[in-house]
Order: structure tokens, then C-alpha cells, then sequence
């Protein structure tokens, strides 16, 4: 098969499309014929860092949506032509190939009008926003949340979702992303470069503070997010946690909660991995019934993949980018 492959750590620019022997399932897994696959930060974190397990050359790419081409002895509810999408497991050859394997009891399947370039959008960033919201902040209608990097993948999923929920969605991005932000369903945005978002989430509350935060930005911004929690609120982060002792006092209390969805995989916990394709199954219903969109900006080709992943460094892109292979 045809694969973008990172031939070792540090040189995912230098990835290059070459032949690698197609993989086969075990019997627990369905081998899934790629025809589209998501571009994610942490894709080029890995491929400059590497992972624990990796043998290279190796293949990046953790969302990937295609057709079932071959299933396990044990796996009964999948066939060859079942459409479907799934979170990749970090530790093994990923999306940007021809052909991957995965754990059938993680995939969910996609009815004929979603297609697969919107579906490909879908795991890393909107199953990230699902379980941060619904998993760990039990989010409730009319409550307030301030959802950092609102223009971002996991951001601009997790404004949808909120909307979806029923609250009211304060959101930080560039002045020039505002009114892409609005579109999404926020219903306040803070330009995080000229003004202070504690000062401003004050202002929108009339003092009071927001119900939850959800943090994809990282410590230092989730420290200085804990002030503008209201009173039993709760703060979600991904990408680095708050310092918290300071933040801990019996007269204001708060709650904490990390998210690391790509974890799951290591947790060893069938019922946990389970819980990808019950997120996954009610995106996809989300997604077909347009309460929800996929955020997809930009669609390349498989050799266009580092250059798409170099505009991820950069910062500078709104939404997502996905390759169709």
C-alpha cells in the first residue's frame, strides 16, 4: 500500500509518499480501506518527539474515516462496505496510508450523507470537545462557558457543542477570527491579544464568573483562566494543568479536570475504549442532522500532508484540515 511515511523522529517535514506491506487484523479489529484523514497538532508533536513503542519508518494520522475492506474472526457487527470513522491509537501506523487497523469495538459507522473528508474532521478534536464537555464538566443548560481558542479545532467543535447544550459561549480569538467564531454559535468573543480575558468574562457576567472553562491553550493561560470561575466552578484542560494549590480555598471552591482522550487506549479497559464509538456514534448523528459542522477549511492531497501540518505550527489557520487519500 501507499503510505506518508516518517522515516524518524523530528523529520515528519520530510515525509514522503513510498510502498509499505498493508496491515492485517487481529480478531478483535477490522482492516479499514482510507478515504480521508484528519491533520492534528499532535501529529507533528509526535513526529518531532516520537512515542513510546514506535519502530520507524511509521505512519502519523490519528483521524481516518473509510470503508470496512476486511474484518476479524471475532468481530460481528462490522462488514467489508460498512462506511466508518475512528480515533486511531497513537502507538500504531496511523491514517495516512492506503489502509489501517483498529479495534472494531472503538469505530462508528457513517450513514451515506455524511462524507468522509467531514468525517475524517471529527476524532481527535470534536471526540476531545464531547468528552471535556459532557464527560468531565457534565456541562448544564443555561450556564456559562469561556472555551479558549475558539477558532481552533478542538475550540471551534466545543463552541457547536455548547451552543448544542444549551449554554451561553464566551470565547477567545484573534479580532480578524470574531465574526468566524459568531457563526459557530459564540455568543461573545474576546480578542485574547489586546484584552485581558479575565477583565472581559468579568464584564460579560456581571462579575459573577462563568460556570466552567474549557483550556486548550496551556498552563500559564489555565492558571490565569481559574479567575474568572464563579463559585463551584470547573475548569477543563488539555493542554497543560493550572497551578492549583494556590486555587484551592474553602471559600471559593473549584473543580479540575484533565482530559486525554488518546489515553483511553492505554488504560487497558475494554468499557473505557468503548466510550470512543458512543461519542463517535452520536457526532456523526450530530453531523448528519447539521446541529453540528465538521470545520473542514482545507482538503489535501496525501503528499500535501506535511505542508498542511506546517500551516498547524504556525497557528495561523482556523478549523481543519483534512487529506483525502
Amino acid at each position: 500500500m501507499k503510505a506518508l511515511l516518517l522515516e524518524e523522529k523530528g523529520k515528519w517535514k520530510d515525509m514522503k509518499v513510498s510502498e509499505l506491506d498493508t496491515p492485517s487484523p487481529e480478531a478483535d479489529e477490522i482492516l479499514v480501506n482510507v478515504k480521508a484523514a484528519g491533520l492534528n497538532p499532535v501529529d507533528y508533536k509526535t513526529g518531532s518527539n516520537g512515542y513510546p513503542g514506535w519502530t520507524f519508518p511509521h505512519v502519523l494520522g490519528l483521524d481516518v474515516a473509510g470503508v470496512v475492506e476486511e474484518t476479524g474472526a471475532e468481530v460481528t457487527d462490522f462488514k467489508a462496505g460498512d462506511r466508518v470513522v475512528f480515533l486511531n491509537d497513537m502507538s500504531r501506523h496511523g491514517g495516512f496510508a492506503e489502509y489501517a487497523v483498529t479495534k472494531a469495538h472503538t469505530v462508528s459507522k457513517l450513514p451515506d450523507s455524511v462524507q468522509f473528508e467531514d468525517a475524517a474532521a471529527l476524532p481527535v478534536a470534536a471526540y476531545t470537545a464531547y468528552q471535556a464537555l459532557f464527560f468531565k464538566l457534565h456541562v448544564q443548560k443555561n450556564k456559562t462557558i469561556l472555551i479558549h481558542a475558539g477558532a481552533g479545532g478542538v475550540g471551534g467543535f466545543a463552541i457547536q457543542l455548547a451552543k448544542y447544550a444549551g449554554l451561553t459561549v464566551i470565547t477567545t480569538a484573534s479580532e480578524k477570527k470574531h465574526s468566524y467564531v459568531k457563526q459557530l454559535g459564540a455568543d461573545y468573543a474576546i480578542d485574547y491579544k489586546n484584552e485581558d480575558f479575565v477583565q472581559k468574562t468579568k464584564e460579560i457576567t456581571n462579575g459573577l464568573g462563568v460556570d466552567y472553562v474549557l483550556d486548550t491553550v496551556g498552563r500559564e493561560n489555565a492558571t490565569k483562566s481559574l479567575e474568572t470561575l464563579a463559585f463551584n466552578g470547573q475548569i477543563a484542560f488539555i493542554a497543560g494543568q493550572p497551578e492549583m494549590n494556590d486555587s484551592i480555598s474553602f471559600g471559593h471552591p473549584i473543580s479540575f479536570h484533565h482530559v486525554a482522550l488518546g489515553s483511553v487506549y492505554q488504560s487497558c479497559n475494554r468499557a473505557e475504549e468503548e466510550t470512543l464509538k458512543q461519542i463517535g456514534d452520536h457526532l456523526v448523528e450530530l453531523l448528519a442532522e447539521e446541529k453540528i459542522h465538521s470545520l473542514v477549511e482545507k482538503v489535501l492531497s496525501l503528499e500535501e500532508v506535511p505542508k498542511g501540518l506546517e500551516e498547524l505550527e504556525s497557528r495561523g489557520t482556523t478549523g481543519k484540515i483534512v487529506a483525502r487519500i
